[in-house]
C-alpha cells in the first residue's frame, strides 16, 4: 500500500512538472532555422561567426562542444563541419569569440580566436582561418584565487578598444565573488611573442545562479553579461572608464534564465541586443541605444545558451546577415538575421 501511495505521488509530481513546463513554453510562432549544423560528439554551448574579408561566402561558424573531450568546431554556411579548421582535444571548451586585426607585430595583422578551456583554467587562442596556436599553450586565468572553484573560466568576450586598438580579453567563471566575477586581461604581442597581461577585476554578482554570457559592443564601449537569474548588467568595456555598474536590466522579461547575448550592430551606428530566454524558448530583443525591450521571437530552439549575430550579407540564404543560436541537441541553428524582424 505504501509503495502505491509513493509510486502515485511521485505520477503526480511528473505530472505537475510537466503542466509547469508546457505552460513555459513559448506560445509565439516558430520561425524555422535556414540551416541546422552537423551533430557535435558532446554538448554544444556558444558559437562565433568569422566573416571572410575577401569572400564573404567563405566565412566560417565556429561553435563550442564542452567535454573533457571537447572541440571548438568550424561549419561551413551550409552547417558542415571543416575538419581541417576544427580544434579538438580541448578540456571542456565553454565560450568562445572572434576580434579582427589583432596587431602580431609592426607589419603583421591576423584575426584571431579565443575560447576558455575550463578544466585547465586558461583560455586559448588560435589566428583566423589557418588555426595556428598564438598562445604556447593557454594564458591561465583567475591565478590570485585561493578556491579552485573560482579558477574555472567559462564566459570569454573580446573588446578591442577604439582609443588605442588594444585587443583585451573578458572572462566569466563557474563560481565566484558577489563582487569582481569578471577578469580583464590585455594580449600582447612583442618580439618573444603574445602574452596575457591581467588589468582588472570588476562586476557585481547577485549569487542567484551563475554568470556565464558575455558580450562586448565594441563601438559604444560597453560589456554586457547575464547575471542568470536576475538582468543583464552593462559596464565600460575600457579599463579606464572605471568599474560601476551602469544598469541592470531586463530581468523581468525572461521566466528562468537569462543566457546568451548577441549584438547585432549596423552601420549607422543603431543596432539590437538579442537574448537567450532559455526555458521560455524565446529570444528577447533591446535596442542597443537604450536597453529598452523591443520584442521576443521564438526560434524553435531548445534550451539555448549561447548565440551570435552578424549583420553583412554572406550569400544568398543569409542576404540580412546571420544569427546562429545552440539547440540542446548537439547541434546549432543558422537564419538569416531578417528572420528576427531586425533592420
Amino acid at each position: 500500500m505504501y509503495q502505491l501511495l509513493k509510486m502515485k505521488k511521485i505520477s503526480y509530481l511528473l505530472t505537475l512538472v510537466a503542466v509547469f513546463n508546457s505552460c513555459n513554453q513559448s506560445m509565439l510562432p516558430k520561425i524555422a532555422p535556414d540551416v541546422i549544423t552537423e551533430f557535435t560528439l558532446n554538448d554544444t554551448d556558444d558559437p562565433a561567426i568569422w566573416v571572410n574579408p575577401e569572400n564573404a561566402e567563405m566565412s566560417i561558424v565556429f561553435g563550442t562542444d564542452k567535454k573533457t573531450n571537447g572541440a571548438i568546431y568550424a561549419f561551413d554556411l551550409d552547417g558542415k563541419i571543416i575538419e581541417e579548421k576544427t580544434i579538438r582535444n580541448i578540456k571542456r571548451p565553454n565560450n568562445v569569440d572572434i576580434e579582427y586585426g589583432f596587431q602580431l607585430n609592426d607589419s603583421t595583422k591576423t584575426d584571431i580566436l579565443v575560447f576558455t578551456e575550463r578544466e585547465k583554467q586558461q583560455i586559448r587562442m588560435f589566428s583566423v582561418p589557418d588555426m595556428k596556436p598564438l598562445d604556447g599553450g593557454g594564458f591561465k586565468v583567475f591565478e590570485d584565487e585561493t578556491f579552485e572553484g573560482n579558477r574555472l573560466p567559462m564566459g570569454v568576450s573580446l573588446y578591442k578598444s577604439p582609443k588605442d586598438a588594444k585587443v583585451y580579453a573578458i572572462v566569466g567563471r563557474k563560481t565566484g565573488p558577489a563582487d569582481g566575477y569578471l577578469y580583464q586581461y590585455a594580449l600582447n604581442a612583442d618580439s618573444l611573442g603574445i602574452t596575457s597581461n591581467y588589468v582588472r577585476k570588476f562586476g557585481k554578482f547577485s549569487g542567484v545562479k551563475e554568470i556565464e554570457a558575455i558580450a562586448i559592443d565594441d563601438e559604444n564601449g560597453f560589456v554586457y553579461f547575464s547575471d542568470e537569474g536576475v538582468c543583464i548588467k552593462k559596464y565600460y568595456a575600457e579599463p579606464s572608464m572605471g568599474s560601476e555598474e551602469i544598469s541592470c536590466f531586463g530581468g523581468e522579461y525572461f521566466s528562468e534564465d537569462i543566457e546568451g547575448i548577441a549584438i547585432a550592430s549596423y552601420a549607422d551606428g543603431h543596432g539590437y541586443l538579442i537574448v537567450s530566454n532559455q526555458q521560455k524558448g524565446e529570444f528577447n530583443i533591446f535596442d542597443r541605444e537604450t536597453n529598452a525591450f523591443i520584442t521576443a521571437v521564438n526560434l524553435s530552439t531548445t534550451e539555448t545558451d549561447g548565440c551570435e549575430a552578424v549583420t553583412v550579407p554572406l550569400n544568398d540564404m543569409f542576404k540580412n546577415g546571420l544569427f546562429v543560436a545552440m539547440n540542446d541537441e548537439k547541434n546549432f541553428y543558422f537564419y538569416d538575421l531578417g528572420k528576427l524582424g531586425l533592420q
